[in-house]
């Protein structure tokens, strides 16, 4: 069953009574950033598909211009493709993509014929031939080798791009994928800040497949060892070490080194949750500013002034504190999946996690 996911209203981690620092926008997703658009298909049926696609634009489908951008990766055991063309010019154009990690080659070849079957003018195509595409494997849930990702659901997540509420958990190219020994998958997150006497929104989406369950922090509770039961089944069976994407837009005026310095707070993010960096995990993080366009053949700086390199501490905070809610996000949204295999991966269990936070909420109140 392939499936166009619509938001719907799922429970988030703040309707649980998890506490976050900073204010978030209306959406509390990376689509409170102005242009950012989000498409997800999601595919899982008989055959032991448990996988799907999602796309982010910068500015939207339709636009033609890139934007400036960077790349950092914490532990590059992973793909993020057309990064090193990011690294080298600043900047991309087109979508970010994610997915599962077989999938890598279908994405990329399903965005560049529909690129092919959009856009007619032959330097606006070739702005588009090295796509950015993510991924995390899924190969515990879903049936990798089964190469269920076709170009039909590639072009289904692209077409169903929007702004506004960010479906999580189980979708797009989250649906297989696991965390910290709970099923995992997309979240997203965003906030508000003032930096040198104007507003900017920080939004992040994050594709999370990583972690150990001792390791779970949930507002600073050590969450994977306080809840007991919900391990996966058979307990014997093996997860493959997973890892996390993460995808950061602000409409902030930076140069792409200056999204470097942001990219890299992801880091902290992580961390707060637990996140350590597993040796076979790809910890990648891509960052990037809508507050200009990047003209086809023209520099990838931003246009007029940029914010000064000493007073970004407050999009540092953002990212950090964003990525870490986007985690929680994905966690509470999913839903307990059970692989062809027989394997379960239960999800974070609600009720015990709201009895944790009002615990906390006692202590503090003392």
């Amino acid at each position: 069953m392939s499936s166009n996911e619509a938001p719907g209203r799922k429970a988030r981690a703040r309707d649980l009574g998890v506490p976050f620092d900073g204010n978030p926008g209306r959406w509390n997703a990376i689509t409170d950033v102005p242009g950012v658009t989000v498409g997800m298909s999601t595919r899982v049926g008989p055959g032991g598909a448990r996988t799907g696609v999602t796309a982010v634009f910068p500015r939207g489908a339709t636009a033609l211009g890139g934007v400036a951008a960077a790349v950092f990766a914490f532990n590059g055991t992973g793909e993020l493709t057309g990064a090193h063309q990011i690294r080298e010019f600043g900047a991309f154009f087109g979508p970010v993509l994610l997915t599962g990690t077989t999938a890598v080659g279908t994405v990329s070849e399903a965005y560049l014929r529909w690129v092919g079957g959009l856009i007619a003018d032959e330097d606006q195509r070739f702005s588009r031939i090295l796509p950015v595409v993510g991924e995390t494997w899924d190969g515990n849930l879903n049936d990798a080798w089964g190469f269920h990702v076709q170009a039909q659901d590639v072009r289904a997540a692209l077409e169903a791009a929007t702004g506004g509420a960010v479906a999580e958990g189980n979708v797009g190219g989250g649906t297989g994928m696991v965390c910290h020994g709970f099923k995992g998958g997309t979240g997203s997150a965003s906030r508000v800040v003032e930096v040198a006497g104007a507003s900017y929104t920080v939004g992040v989406l994050v594709q999370a497949n990583h972690g150990q369950r001792d390791d779970l922090l949930v507002a600073g509770l050590p969450v994977g060892r306080l809840i007991s039961g919900f391990e996966p089944e058979p307990p014997a069976s093996p997860l493959v070490d997973g890892s996390i994407i993460v995808v950061v837009a602000t409409d902030a005026p930076l140069q792409s080194a200056q999204l470097e310095r942001v990219a890299k707070r992801a880091t902290i993010g992580l961390a707060r949750c637990g996140g350590f960096g597993g040796p076979l995990s790809g910890d990648i993080f891509l960052a990037f500013s809508t507050a200009g366009e990047v003209a086809l053949g023209g520099s990838p700086g931003m246009p007029g002034a940029t914010l000064p390199g000493d007073e970004l501490d407050g999009l540092f905070h953002a990212t950090a504190l964003a990525t870490e809610e986007a985690i929680v996000n994905a966690l509470v949204a999913a839903e307990t999946m059970q692989a062809e295999t027989g394997l379960r991966i239960h999800a974070l269990p609600h009720e015990p996690l709201q009895a944790l936070m009002r615990k906390r909420k006692e202590l503090l109140d003392v």
